[in-house]
């Protein structure tokens, strides 16, 4: 039977030693998962308010449609992107398959959905307050969108911290379009599972603390950044 006692010890050791490979992991996670979910939020937060306030021919199928995507499964995201980026696709030319760009876009399909979906309920929500003051004011879908943006910009942060947290707990896609491959794609979340599978626990258990520690600590930091804003502006 495993002592898990001892390799729990170990893998504290790992992380209060700063082992170079554990370190180098964490800092690629982040470096992937923060691009992915910027890019994502980039797109997602404007389109996400185009679609509280504004009226057209098949934005409920739209939206309907991205609700849907938000419980997208990894593995056809990977696929879809291999597929685009392999030598035979459409984009083989450029030659991101196996490299750090290719998770980020493959994370960024994923936490696109999200953000856009929780962006677009939290905006249509004051959008119902708001309406008939930005019409009043001769406000067009542009300019209202943008002030629901920046009226929600904290209720937002969840919403951003929702796609970190799909981003950077995400595996399958990763896994097929990155290749784990060590020192050049090899994520937290890949790493844990080719260790655990190799039996290096000390090294899984490392990188699992350290992933729980970013997430609880990011969601920590937003919490106190909403309070402060709530305080200061009711």
């Amino acid at each position: 039977m495993y002592d898990f006692g001892a390799a729990m010890r170990a893998a504290m050791n790992l992380i209060a030693g700063g082992d170079p490979h554990l370190v180098g992991i964490v800092i690629l996670s982040l470096q992937v998962s923060v691009s992915a979910v910027f890019l994502a939020a980039a797109i997602g937060l404007p389109l996400g308010a185009a679609l509280a306030v504004g009226r057209f021919p098949g934005r409920h199928a739209l939206i309907v449609t991205t609700n849907a995507l938000m419980g997208l499964p990894p593995v056809v995201v990977g696929l879809v992107v291999y597929i685009l980026l392999s030598r035979a696709g459409p984009l083989g030319d450029l030659g991101l398959l196996f490299t750090p760009q290719a998770m980020v876009i493959a994370q960024s399909l994923l936490v696109l959905p999200i953000i856009v979906a929780l962006t677009r309920q939290a905006a249509e929500d004051a959008w119902v307050d708001y309406a008939d003051l930005l019409r009043s004011l001769g406000a067009g879908p542009v300019r209202s969108a943008a002030t629901l943006l920046w009226d929600i910009r904290f209720s937002l942060v969840t919403t951003v911290l929702a796609g970190f947290g799909r981003a950077a707990a995400e595996v399958g896609a990763v896994m097929i379009v990155g290749g784990n491959i060590d020192g050049v794609t090899r994520v937290m979340t890949t790493a844990i599972a080719l260790e655990t599978s190799k039996g290096d626990l000390p090294l899984a258990l490392g990188l699992g603390v350290i992933l729980i520690g970013i997430v609880v600590a990011v969601n920590a930091a937003a919490f106190l950044l909403k309070e402060a804003a709530v305080r200061r502006y009711g």
